[in-house]
């Protein structure tokens, strides 16, 4: 095993932290502040004790959201959706859509077409190279369609049925299907006949509840705990796009390395950051999906993973779809548990990317709001040019490319 060296301690992370607040932030305070936390404390004591009585957290939730003076916190959002019973759906509390400069009005414009117009590839002002991986559904033009990531899309709904189908083909947990699986799957739905019918595909992959699995649904006091602990999502919000990309240096799994981002951006290539951790079985699932992006922009992009917080440890939200695959470990309590966990992740989604370890107090995992999973893109001026929603939700890898394409489509040719 390498000999270990703890990570250097983060620079504008710990800066952040200690931002000062204004006199504004006396209701609502902004997060990574020590007003803010004290405010996390204060919502401790209110549930305290409540955790079993609906009716009682309803309570809370109306208390918390008058406090909030009508601009809740994301932190105060999440808290509030967790009190008045909300089970963890793409539209409760802090979940929402991502942070990106590369909006389809912004390309309408800088063409000079209205917004309901189209762009064909000849017509299309930026490098030619990365115009087919901007057009969504590869129709030859881009229109609003291509950039409609809402759970409204057509297009999103349909990545979220087959991203369903997919993992039952997985049977791994690892976000790669081998012609083993597929063999294997195709026996399961076949129970030896020779072929299937679009019926058996359907009960097979359809039927039942499109929720939480047996053994995987949370409850108000585990959701709680796991609010307060970081491990469903950072307290923190994370900087906002166009904001200036938290510095920090890191150790990478294995312990060959120390990474500095500021020392990766002054390479003259935009980073893209990706957070995760072992026991997030949709990131598991999705995450080798980035990963195929990083040998495709190698060239053209630096790819980092984080290894932050676990999102269901068996001391926490524990998964029994986790269980069944055998992905099982406590939240790691020091620095050089956690290492041993990212290690573990690392074996099984084979990372090509390096998979840099946070601190055991998540300073980057909270500086960046990247638990449990997260996209990110920063442009060489070490600004946000893009922000994931919050995981999983908000960790669409497609999207992820579409900004990093346009980002690069308008930089300078080599």
């Amino acid at each position: 095993m390498a000999s270990w060296k703890r990570p250097i301690a983060t620079i504008a992370c710990a800066a952040a932290m200690l931002a000062t607040a204004s006199a504004e932030d006396a209701i609502n305070p902004r997060p990574n502040t020590p007003e803010f936390l004290q405010q996390v404390a204060e919502w401790k004591a209110l549930v305290a004790g409540k955790e079993s009585s609906p009716d009682a957290l309803k309570a809370v939730a109306d208390q918390v959201e008058h406090a909030q003076n009508g601009k809740p916190s994301e932190a105060a959002k999440m808290l509030i959706a967790i009190a008045r019973g909300a089970q963890m759906g793409p539209t409760d509390g802090w979940f929402g859509p991502a942070q990106t400069r590369f909006s389809w009005s912004r390309l309408a414009e800088q063409h000079e077409i209205p917004i309901e117009g189209s762009i064909v590839q000849d017509a299309f002002r930026g490098r030619a190279k990365f115009f087919l991986r901007i057009d969504r559904n590869r129709d030859g033009k881009l229109t609003a369609d291509d950039f409609d990531w809402s759970e409204r899309s057509p297009y999103m709904q349909q990545a979220a049925l087959l991203h369903r189908v997919f993992r039952r083909m997985d049977p791994g947990a690892d976000g790669r299907v081998t012609r083993d699986d597929m063999q294997s799957f195709f026996n399961r739905l076949a129970a030896g006949k020779e072929s299937i019918t679009t019926d058996d595909l359907r009960t097979a992959l359809l039927g039942g509840s499109s929720g939480f699995v047996a053994g995987d649904a949370p409850n108000p006091q585990v959701l709680l705990r796991g609010l307060f602990a970081g491990e469903i999502g950072s307290l923190h919000a994370g900087p906002s796009l166009g904001e200036s990309a938290p510095d920090f240096r890191l150790t990478t799994h294995d312990g060959t390395h120390v990474i500095h981002l500021k020392e990766e951006l002054a390479k003259g290539k935009p980073v893209v950051l990706v957070f995760g951790n072992f026991t997030c079985g949709p990131f598991r699932s999705l995450y080798p999906a980035v990963d195929d992006l990083a040998v495709r922009y190698r060239d053209d992009a630096t790819f980092l993973a984080v290894y932050v917080r676990e999102a269901h440890p068996t001391d926490g939200w524990l998964m029994g779809s986790n269980t069944q695959v055998g992905v099982q470990t406590a939240q790691p309590q020091t620095f050089d548990a956690r290492v041993a966990v990212a290690q573990q992740c690392h074996a099984k989604l084979k990372y090509s990317m390096p998979l840099l370890v946070d601190e055991i107090d998540d300073p980057v995992g909270n500086a960046y709001s990247g638990m449990p999973a997260r996209l990110y893109v920063i442009d060489t001026a070490g600004q946000v040019a893009f922000k994931s929603g919050r995981g999983p939700f908000g960790f669409k890898v497609g999207e992820l490319e579409q900004a990093l394409a346009v980002l690069l489509s308008e930089s300078p040719r080599p």
